[in-house]
Order: structure tokens, then sequence, then C-alpha cells
């Protein structure tokens, strides 16, 4: 097994090549409420048009992570830098201009109840300033037809809508300003197998269509598996590797033995191309017993598609 702070070494031995520049850098942070200590001089660097997936246990502090990133919560210590700026160093029109970069889907969508679809979407670029109807409009249906969705969803309520569907409606939204950022909170939570494909499938086509960089909080392994260019995760108060999924698992570390490992971990691990299946420890490819398998296969049906799973015990949540 790898040790975490070896997968430096390894990259540099055996010449790299060049990487794209950095869009997030965070450096020493710590993050405390109170005695309780999130984050303890956490590093962790995304790179443009990566699809980083942070990943870990809870309580590790993934979704806080991002919050601080977008400037919704400040950190105790440590510097975050966005597109070469530091975020407290930033007038607030720097910020605002920073924030427009950005996009942000929440794990629930986080609609507003009381406003239509379209409302929903316009809502971003509203705040921007005077828009021409016609051209706030324009700008509307071309989000909703980017997600998916016809025009004819426009004028209706976030409590008509399925969960697939406000998920669309989110991304539409988070897409409004055009944005070079991406954030994903638990993007496919709540979806059946189906719909999750689905919409892994758009973040995939969005993703290479738009050029985005995005940074996804997810527990799910089968996501993670198709859309992720590396894998962070965060275990001990900081990030302790991040590095391509095949080079993660390989890492001797609990969480990740348990979590990428495990049954259901192995199976959502056949999924990787066979270039970088070639590259996974002997663990990843240890054969599922048959009666394992189904019970995997089962609580993937019912929509856990999370961490871990063995007979007898129910799959983790978020």
């Amino acid at each position: 097994m790898i040790q975490p702070h070896a997968l430096t070494s390894m990259a540099l031995a055996h010449g790299a090549p060049p990487v794209a520049e950095p869009v997030i850098e965070v450096t020493d942070l710590t993050k405390r409420y109170g005695r309780t200590v999130v984050h303890e001089h956490l590093d962790l660097e995304v790179r443009r048009g990566e699809i980083v997936s942070l990943v870990g246990g809870s309580g590790s502090g993934k979704t806080t992570l991002i919050r601080q990133i977008l400037g919704l919560e400040a950190p105790s210590s440590g510097t975050i830098r966005i597109f070469g700026e530091d975020t407290a160093k930033m007038s607030e029109h720097a910020a605002r201009l920073l924030r427009s970069r950005s996009g942000m889907l929440f794990q629930h969508g986080a609609l507003f109840s009381a406003m239509t679809v379209f409302d929903n979407i316009a809502q971003p670029l509203r705040e921007l300033g005077k828009i021409p109807p016609a051209l706030l409009s324009d700008i509307v249906m071309l989000k909703l037809e980017m997600v998916g969705l016809s025009g004819r969803h426009a004028t209706k309520m976030p409590a008509a809508l399925s969960g697939g569907m406000v998920k669309r409606v989110g991304i539409a939204r988070a897409l409004a300003l055009e944005p070079e950022l991406l954030f994903l909170d638990e993007p496919t939570a709540g979806l059946d197998p189906q719909a999750s494909e689905e919409f892994v499938e758009l973040i995939a086509t969005l993703h290479r269509a738009l050029g985005l960089t995005v940074v996804m909080v997810t527990h799910d392994l089968d996501t993670m598996v198709s859309l992720s260019t590396r894998v962070a995760v965060l275990a001990n108060r900081k990030v302790i590797v991040a590095a391509p999924l095949e080079q993660v698992a390989g890492v001797d570390h609990p969480f990740i033995r348990e979590y990428f490992l495990g049954m259901r971990g192995r199976r959502a691990l056949q999924a990787l191309p066979a270039s970088r299946r070639a590259k996974l420890p002997a663990d990843a490819l240890e054969p599922i017993p048959d009666d394992a398998l189904l019970e995997v296969e089962h609580a993937a049906r019912r929509g856990h598609r999370g961490e871990h799973c063995r007979p007898g015990v129910g799959v983790e949540g978020s």
C-alpha cells in the first residue's frame, strides 16, 4: 500500500506532464467552531479544467471547506486563493466579481419555493442589475435548454418538479452568470439510479462543452468513478491525499481501505477504463462473492450509491 505523502514523489520521479494553472489554492487552512477543530493546516489545489471530488467520513468538513472557498464562511487561519487572488484581501467589489465567476448547486437544489422556475434561474441575473426583459428571457430559456428542460417548465413551481428536475433547474441557475467554476454538493443525492446516471451524463457534457472546473462533494462512488479527474480525501482534519482515483485506492489509510476496497467500492472501480484498472492495487481487483454482489446491486437499485456495503450492514448516509 502507498503512503499518502508518497504520491507527490512518485509523480516527480515519473516525470509527470505539465499541468494547468491552479484555479483554487487552499494553503495551511484551519477552521474552528469554538473548541471543535474541523480543519487543521489543510492544503488543496484545484487546476483549471479538473473535476475534483471531495470525499471523507461524516463530519470531516467537506461542505464546510466548500463554504470557505465560496466565501460563505471565513477560515480561522490560512489562505484561500481563487484565480490567483487572496480572498481575504479582496474589496467587496472584487469579491462580488469573483462570486459571479462561480456557480453552486446545493444538495437539495435550494430553489426558492415561492418562485417559478423562470424566476429562480433569473434571480442571479437580476442581482447584477437591470437587464432588458427580452434578453433576460432568452438567457433563462437557453439555460433551461442547456440542462435538458423545455421552455414549458419555466412557469412551473418547484413543488411540481421531480427530484431530477429540481437538480437540473439548480444547475441552470448555477450557470446563469456563465461561471468558470462550478461547485456541486452531493449532486446525485436523493435520485434514483436512472435519474442519477442521466444527471452525471449532464454534468460531464456541461464540463466538456463549457470548459468548467468542477469541485464536487459526493458519497456516490459511481458518480466519482464516472466524473473525477482527481479525488481529494479528507481525514484527520486535512486533505490526506489528492490524486487520480486509481492512485488514491492504493493509499494505506483506514478510511480509504474501508471506502474504496469494500465490496461497494470494488464494484464501482470496475467501471474504470482498463488502462486505469491496471493501476489499481490488488485488493481492489479481488472478486466479489455472488451473494454479496446481489446485495450491493440491490442497494444500488434502492438508491444507496454511497459508501461500502456489506451483507447485513446498512449503507452509511452522507
